[in-house]
């Protein structure tokens, strides 16, 4: 198509532009995003323009432009007339094997004074989507219309759903045509697509948790600072308080990995059943991290004193119960969950071939397994079974022999069941020692550290 833009500039010339190395301004870049919202930008030009940013990259400016004209592609959520009388706050994670961080998160927040509007995706890849695990709820709605959602959000102070149509439609228009033209790991436009969709809910604080190591999109820590420096550079620069906590995927996220298992351990660590140390740090530091740039706590140390409140008095418990439920979901799914979340036919533990101790765990082959168990998708349209996954997931440093096994897989068939515990096996290597222990989070990237970027 030949069209103009909103702006009246040639969509060939911005590609050409951009495809050269040049620097586009806000027009040129708002007068393409407009296009893609309104279909006067064709599939190819929009595949081109970005094959174009992935080679020729975006400067910062350019990237808040594109951020800020995806965000206006469509309403933007305003919390001024609710009568909130706290900060509105979300978290974004790049995604990791066993992260199911966000069902804890979300109603640390809400018991501590805060009003959470989470967006969440799907699986993709080897990681699991917190909509798939939630999906695994009978009766929750993840895709409520904006009236719902906002009175969720203010009734129960948190409420995890889907992107909606009405929210950042040109990046799920872009975003679909960067999955089938091989563009999806451009940094400029992972930004963009990111911090579009959080922008378009509204927010005052986010806090991103960037991960790295075997289980990351971005295995090289370098790669995932690079996103991390990006991603707080232009939050801050289009008005939104952004920082990020870098955090290590080189083992599973938690014990275990699938939906419906991964909601039973969100469910154990609100009740206080169970809590395992790295996922429970995780969860504490992002939830501190957003309390303190929020304004609502002045510290870390009060802020940690308020999630720790907020985990024992059972006040998150309650406000993870009361989202549940006013989404459509059962009033007692905190009080026996067993009765509610589906559950594999197969239980199958993989026992070692020798003890040892774990010395690394290739986290990635770990999300596969579960992939192949049929826990995540090969295609966008494929169902998901949300029954199967992986529990009792040892970690490095553990010892494992024939009274601990490396996991227990949950299975449809034994078939399904063996061919994943072989892969389990493989996943694993075992030693006569563990390596040293570092720290699961591994480093906070604010404002001030992105001060002198692009």
């Amino acid at each position: 198509m030949g069209s103009s833009g909103a702006g009246g500039v040639l969509p060939q010339e911005i590609i050409r532009k951009k495809r050269d190395g040049g620097a586009l301004n806000s027009e040129e870049i708002g007068s393409f995003v407009h296009g893609i919202a309104d279909g006067s930008i064709s599939e190819g030009q929009a595949a081109a323009f970005a094959m174009a940013v992935f080679f020729s990259g975006m400067s910062m400016d350019e990237r808040v432009a594109l951020t800020c004209a995806m965000r206006d592609s469509a309403a933007v959520l305003d919390w001024t007339d609710t009568g909130f009388d706290g900060p509105v706050v979300d978290k974004h994670s790049t995604g990791g094997v066993g992260d199911k961080v966000s069902l804890m998160l979300a109603p640390v927040l809400a018991a501590c004074g805060c009003y959470v509007p989470m967006i969440s995706g799907r699986g993709l890849g080897h990681t699991g989507g917190t909509l798939d695990k939630l999906d695994s709820v009978p009766g929750y709605n993840t895709a409520p219309d904006i009236d719902l959602f906002r009175k969720v959000t203010g009734e129960a102070g948190c409420a995890i759903i889907g992107q909606t149509a009405d929210l950042a439609p040109a990046d799920k228009r872009l975003y679909g045509i960067r999955d089938v033209t091989a563009t999806v790991e451009s940094i400029p436009l992972i930004t963009a697509s990111i911090l579009s969709k959080k922008l378009a809910a509204g927010l005052h604080a986010l806090v991103m948790d960037v991960k790295f190591g075997s289980g990351a999109f971005a295995a090289r820590m370098e790669d995932a600072l690079d996103l991390a420096r990006s991603i707080v550079s232009v939050g801050n620069g289009a008005g939104m308080r952004t920082t990020a906590l870098m955090t290590n995927m080189n083992q599973v996220l938690g014990t275990t990995a699938g939906n419906a298992v991964e909601v039973r351990e969100a469910v154990d660590y609100l009740n206080g059943t169970m809590r395992e140390s790295r996922l429970h740090a995780v969860t504490r530091a992002l939830a501190v991290e957003l309390l303190c740039s929020s304004g609502r706590a002045g510290d870390a140390v009060a802020a940690e004193a308020m999630v720790d409140e907020a985990l024992e008095s059972g006040a998150a418990a309650e406000r993870f119960a009361r989202m549940v439920t006013d989404l459509g979901g059962p009033a007692d799914l905190l009080e026996r969950p067993e009765a509610h979340l589906p559950v594999a036919d197969v239980v199958l533990p993989v026992k070692p071939a020798r003890p040892g101790v774990i010395a690394a765990m290739d986290t990635r082959a770990l999300g596969v397994a579960v992939v192949g168990l049929g826990g995540g998708r090969t295609r966008a349209d494929q169902a998901v079974d949300h029954a199967v996954g992986l529990t009792d997931i040892a970690g490095l440093g553990d010892q494992v022999g024939s009274d601990r096994p490396l996991a227990v897989v949950h299975a449809r068939t034994e078939e399904a069941a063996a061919a994943a515990a072989a892969a389990v096996s493989d996943a694993i290597t075992l030693e006569t020692s563990g390596p040293a222990p570092s720290p699961v989070v591994a480093r906070r990237i604010g404002p001030e550290d992105v001060a002198d970027v692009g």
